[in-house]
């Protein structure tokens, strides 16, 4: 249990937090922002999701960096990837704010890679992110933050980034769906 993997176990653990901020009434007021309104539960909500979404760059930096790379870590960071873009797409969706059938493929993406890890896994091979990986985490965390923002800073120019994001963030999770079968597929092919 080296520190880029405690790192990444401390993501999984904000996931509860942050459910909590962003689906408990909170009356802490809000913020008029453009043509739309915060609630400061959602700020405050979007700002643990962005400090978490950070730690996934620390630790991976950290871990390349000090030759700290172990299984676990290969195996926990895509995990509290998943975790934590999951959960915030379900709220997304809930309220309102993302539509369901992108929810729908991007977290079948997930499964369907995760699936595809486990097998590998079995057969003592560890699947590592690849870079169009990275570009889809990062399109889907940048989409999801500005999402939870409720489009905050372009809601004051009335410019939709956080769906034109969303619709980024889904062409790169099907495409890197893609080439991760593709390049990956003898796993599935030659498995016992």
């Amino acid at each position: 249990m080296n520190v880029p993997n405690k790192i990444t176990l401390s993501r999984i653990i904000l996931i509860p937090v942050f459910i909590i901020l962003l689906t408990v009434p909170f009356d802490w007021g809000e913020w008029e922002i453009g043509e739309n309104v915060l609630p400061f539960s959602h700020f405050a909500a979007a700002l643990l999701f962005i400090i978490a979404a950070v730690t996934d760059w620390v630790d991976g930096y950290y871990a390349r960096k000090y030759n700290l790379v172990t299984n676990l870590g290969k195996f926990l960071d895509p995990l509290a990837d998943k975790l934590l873009v999951a959960a915030a797409l379900i709220l997304l969706v809930e309220q309102g704010a993302a539509p369901g059938w992108i929810a729908i493929i991007i977290i079948s993406r997930e499964f369907a890679v995760t699936g595809l890890r486990l097998v590998a896994a079995g057969e003592g091979i560890v699947l590592a992110a690849g870079s169009m990986g990275k570009l889809k985490t990062a399109t889907q965390m940048i989409a999801i933050a500005l999402l939870l923002l409720h489009n905050f800073p372009f809601s004051f120019v009335s410019l939709p980034a956080g769906q034109i994001v969303l619709y980024a963030a889904l062409l790169f999770t099907v495409l890197s769906g893609y080439d991760y079968f593709v390049k990956n597929w003898h796993v599935m092919r030659d498995s016992k």
